[in-house]
């Protein structure tokens, strides 16, 4: 089955996207969890056995609720999707939830205010998505219309794990064997 390389550029970019986004979100989404009063505190696990003696307890599976406000994203993502994305991101950005979500009053258990992922207020949350638009387009509309254009444009293409870009330098000039 022969996909058309617009569609195969989409593809791979929802992927990281959605990769990128999920990140983010685990992190947060523990700080969210309601704070437990004394009678809601979690039963103390049972006492290690010679048998589960030196294992290891992987971590609880986080839980990734619906997204709301979904505004450049497919709106059909799941929680675990979006996460995915930010996680991808993050990595790409070198930064952290944080940056383009704003902390709402409520504290979590932690102690540390949750993060409010439907506010717009940040205007690092509106430059994410125009730069999300961009990055769609030109893979979408140039890097697709090229046979080997190879990997679609990412935020990292550019970031490379920097929120702001580092400038391009270019080599000094050399002397070349031919006129101008």
């Amino acid at each position: 089955m022969n996909f058309s390389r617009v569609t195969q550029a989409a593809v791979v970019t929802v992927a990281v996207a959605t990769l990128s986004l999920l990140a983010g979100r685990s992190l947060v989404f523990a700080a969210q969890t309601p704070a437990q009063t004394p009678a809601q505190t979690p039963v103390q696990a049972p006492a290690a056995t010679p048998a589960t003696a030196g294992q290891s307890t992987p971590p609880p599976e986080h839980q990734h609720p619906a997204p709301t406000n979904l505004k450049v994203l497919p709106k059909n993502l799941t929680g675990e999707q979006v996460h995915e994305i930010m996680e991808q991101w993050e990595g790409e950005l070198g930064t952290g939830c944080k940056t383009c979500h704003a902390a709402s009053k409520e504290l979590g258990p932690n102690g540390k205010p949750k993060l409010n992922f439907a506010d717009d207020s940040k205007e690092e949350k509106q430059t994410a998505r125009v730069m999300y638009k961009m990055v769609e387009d030109i893979n979408a509309n140039y890097v697709a219309k090229i046979d080997s254009s190879g990997a679609p444009v990412t935020c990292g293409t550019c970031h490379r794990g920097h929120l702001g870009p580092e400038p391009f330098v270019p080599a000094p000039e050399k002397e070349h064997d031919h006129a101008h």
